[in-house]
C-alpha cells in the first residue's frame, strides 16, 4: 500500500495526464503513490491512504462526470473530514465553476484541501508544473 492515492476519471486523456503529473510530484517529495482509475476506488479504500488527490474534468454544465466519478466521489465524501486532499481536472469550456463548486463541497465535508489545479484541455507547461507542485504539497 502506498502513502498517497491519485484517483481520477478521464474521457480524453487530459485529466489522466494531470494525474500522472500529480503522481510525479508525490514521488519527487519522497512518498509512494498509487494512481487509480475512479472505477477502481471506493469508500472502503480511502482509509488506506494518508492523503488523496482526486481528478475529474468538467462535464456538461460544469459538473463532475456523472456515470463513474460522481458515484465514487459521493461514496467517499462522508470520509473526507480531516483528510488531506487535492483536486485537479481539465475543462474545455466555462470558467472553472465546477472546480469552485467541488472545493466548496469538500470544505463542507471537512476535508483539508491543500490546493487545486485546472487546465484548459491538455495541461501545458504551467499546468504541468502546477500539477507536480500539487503532488509535492499533498506529500508534505
Amino acid at each position: 500500500m502506498s502513502d498517497i492515492a491519485v484517483v481520477y476519471w478521464s474521457g480524453t486523456g487530459n485529466t489522466e495526464a494531470m494525474a500522472n503529473l500529480v503522481a510525479e510530484g508525490v514521488k519527487s517529495a519522497g512518498k509512494s503513490v498509487d494512481v487509480i482509475s475512479a472505477d477502481n476506488f471506493s469508500a472502503g479504500d480511502i482509509g488506506n491512504y494518508a492523503a488523496v488527490a482526486f481528478g475529474c474534468p468538467s462535464m456538461g454544465d460544469e459538473i463532475l462526470e456523472e456515470e463513474v466519478f460522481e458515484p465514487m466521489f459521493s461514496s467517499v465524501e462522508g470520509s473526507l473530514s480531516g483528510k488531506k486532499i487535492a483536486l485537479f481536472g481539465s475543462y474545455g469550456w466555462g470558467d472553472g465553476q465546477w472546480m469552485r463548486d467541488w472545493v466548496d463541497r469538500c470544505n463542507a465535508a471537512g476535508a483539508n484541501i491543500v490546493g487545486d489545479v485546472i487546465a484548459n484541455e491538455y495541461p501545458g507547461d504551467a499546468e504541468s508544473n502546477d500539477c507536480k507542485s500539487l503532488g509535492s504539497k499533498l506529500a508534505a
